[in-house]
């Protein structure tokens, strides 16, 4: 087994990085082929003042990945805030599928985060092309950027076992007091099936009746939201975000009113994901499916760890809600 880390872009133009206006990223990277686990970004970043209340995934609003010509990741915020305390909804996702967000804490106007977004897709041993747009939503009041950069990794592992899947969300207005279908698309060209759904409203806020979320596949009842983060982690002290106001350690959250992903065990059957949702007010949501699928990694270099570590986005879902 071989783990490597390959930097593949690095940039300090201070126009790319987010600030007190939004901003829109775009980069083209060449790249060497490989067993792709991870696409990696570093964010170390100097700004004029403290450019958000928590951590700075919540100045994400998209982030999309296409790796020679075919969508991998599709990220889009169903709502930014830089006055949200609490986590930032990027970073819960990440780290609810078995990629990693993590920023150090104590930061203020020196922010340092890691984004792992899990990719899972052998690459050819020639030049390979990654396009990445990444969305900044406006940082607080004359939080400018002073100085910093932007670093993109590949994390190479001939352990990895799946190939993950961001594809586009589906939205869906919702009706105040009512129980609304939900049909989740699902592309019939994407091979694999669904380990999750990222379900987000367009604020900070739950909007859930007692009858919660029926996945029509999985279950005869509605679900209420406190069950669905008991299976999916969350409510072990499955969050962990930085606040500026702690620095020695991550702090712990139980929920981040919402967002919720919905872990679906890998559900097979290459058909869309019917849900009954039940509202308490009117909201409009987004729902994006997570899709895997099995790779198998070819050998790397001569030399080679002896460790085993092995990447699988199925197994982070499910080790979440196991005992």
């Amino acid at each position: 087994m071989t783990v490597i880390l390959t930097k593949i872009d690095e940039t300090a133009t201070t126009t790319d990085m987010p600030t007190d206006a939004v901003v829109t990223y775009t980069t083209g990277i060449n790249a060497p082929g490989g067993p792709v686990e991870f696409l990696m970004l570093r964010l170390d970043c100097t700004f004029d003042a403290d450019p958000c209340l928590a951590d700075i995934s919540n100045l994400v609003s998209s982030m999309r990945v296409i790796c020679n010509g075919e969508p991998a990741f599709d990220f889009r915020a169903g709502s930014t805030d830089d006055e949200n305390n609490a986590p930032g909804r990027l970073g819960v996702f990440l780290n609810a599928i078995g990629g990693r967000f993590y920023e150090v804490p104590g930061g203020t106007t020196t922010r340092e985060a890691y984004f792992a977004i899990p990719i899972g897709r052998q690459m050819p041993n020639a030049v390979n092309r990654w396009e990445i747009i990444t969305g900044w939503a406006s940082a607080k009041a004359s939080s400018s950027i002073s100085s910093g950069k932007l670093e993109w990794w590949l994390r190479t592992n001939t352990a990895m076992s799946q190939q993950t899947t961001v594809i586009s969300p589906t939205s869906f207005t919702h009706t105040a007091n009512a129980i609304e279908m939900v049909t989740v698309k699902i592309p019939q060209n994407i091979p694999g099936t669904v380990a999750g759904i990222l379900i987000q409203n367009d604020d900070f806020a739950d909007a859930y009746g007692n009858q919660g979320i029926r996945v029509n596949a999985l279950s005869e009842f509605g679900v209420e939201v406190g069950m669905w983060r008991f299976w999916n982690g969350d409510l072990a002290n499955g969050i962990l975000y930085a606040d500026p106001a702690t620095t020695t350690r991550q702090t712990i959250a139980v929920a981040a009113n919402g967002t919720l992903f919905l872990p679906l065990f890998n559900l097979a059957g290459g058909s869309d994901v019917v849900l009954q949702v039940n509202s308490t007010t009117g909201t409009t949501r987004t729902y994006t499916p997570v899709i895997v699928a099995p790779v198998n990694a070819r050998a790397g270099p001569e030399q080679t760890q002896t460790a085993r570590v092995k990447g699988s986005p199925t197994q982070a879902i499910v080790s979440r809600a196991e005992n």
